[in-house]
């Protein structure tokens, strides 16, 4: 069954900033989580759309608002509005799935990223980083951010006493590290896979290492972007990146770096695969041909056997017409003679090593 092409695309001639929803999160409502924490104290509770035009400016601490959903481009639109963030920015938000990138606005800053999660298909993050605030919009409910919220709630680590940058940091690191366990399942798969290759090379075999190899693919079009869109946050001259902030964008650089190590060691593993699948079906044809011509070889000789004794000639007209017609026991004797010739073929294939 062919696969419906997502629509990611305005109609042309639409102006620039346009916010639409997002096409396929219409049935999923969006869901506001407000999380405000400073050294000493952490509130979190989920916050009602109407009330973002009225959010205070942090003048300590940090603002986390992180939104799942892109159902309702009024929330995309009231969040811009409130933090000043540019409209062709918010419009990236909505318009997924965007290439991972990091662009430079008045103010802010907006990183897309893309989390991808065994077997689930990838999703969109951006992530806004203001003076003190942090802004995720993400598709789908689910996300790698868990760990960092504890962190918050617990005063664990260093994110409480750090500032925005930090946070925007810690996220972008949880979206890498996501990468990792998936990676591994895809490569236990294409291990598999090079197994079932060898023993079973059956046409569901082949369907699974093009699945795979599509999977892989689309890792490596979520990790390769993101290598340098992390890059460039790391050589980023902002205010709002404070230099001790880029040691640890620079760990999440080399993050990238080693998935993209291991992207492209699974797709050449995959790659190979149907090459040894293309191997191994030929070897196996090869194998039933040798079996099938052995079968007709040895059935030759026993084929004119019993095609000469076939002949029906009249052994009382003359003493040449096959006399043994008349012995006692001239038919077991040609049984006898058809089973001498099969083990002998049998032995001299086997000498042969053609068996």
């Amino acid at each position: 069954m062919a696969r419906r092409r997502r629509k990611r695309w305005h109609p042309p001639g639409t102006q620039p900033g346009t916010l639409a929803a997002h096409a396929e999160a219409n049935s999923r409502p969006v869901r506001i989580t407000l999380l405000r924490y400073d050294g000493a104290l952490v509130e979190e509770r989920p916050l009602q759309s109407e009330e973002i035009a009225s959010l205070p400016v942090p003048t300590g601490g940090v603002l986390w608002l992180d939104i799942t959903g892109l159902s309702d481009p009024g929330v995309v639109k009231a969040v811009g509005e409130r933090f000043g963030f540019h409209p062709l920015a918010l419009e990236d938000v909505l318009n997924v799935p965007q290439r991972p990138k990091v662009e430079r606005y008045e103010g802010h800053l907006l990183i897309v990223l893309r989390e991808v999660r065994y077997p689930e298909d990838p999703e969109q993050v951006s992530l806004f980083l203001g003076d003190r605030v942090v802004v995720t919009f993400q598709e789908r409910p689910g996300d790698a951010f868990d760990p960092i919220r504890e962190r918050i709630r617990q005063g664990k680590g260093q994110v409480r006493s750090l500032g925005a940058d930090f946070l925007a940091y810690a996220l972008c690191d949880a979206i890498i590290d996501a990468f990792f366990p998936t990676l591994e399942k895809l490569g236990d798969e294409v291990e598999d896979l090079e197994e079932k290759v060898i023993a079973s090379p059956y046409p569901g075999t082949f369907r699974d290492i093009r699945r795979a190899k599509r999977r892989l693919l689309s890792v490596r079009r979520a990790v390769w972007p993101a290598r340098d869109a992390m890059n460039e946050l790391l050589r980023e001259e902002s205010p709002l990146i404070r230099p001790e902030t880029k040691v640890f964008l620079r760990d999440c650089y080399d993050h990238t770096v080693q998935v993209m190590d291991m992207v492209e060691t699974y797709r050449e593993m995959a790659s190979s695969l149907v090459d040894e699948y293309m191997s191994s079906v030929s070897n196996r044809m090869n194998e039933i041909m040798k079996v099938l011509t052995v079968i007709a070889t040895i059935f030759m000789p026993l084929t004119f056997i019993v095609g000469v004794y076939g002949m029906n000639f009249d052994g009382s007209v003359s003493p040449y017409n096959m006399p043994e017609l008349g012995w006692r026991y001239g038919y077991p004797a040609v049984l006898s003679v058809m089973a001498v010739v099969v083990v002998w073929m049998l032995y001299y294939f086997r000498r042969k090593k053609w068996l």
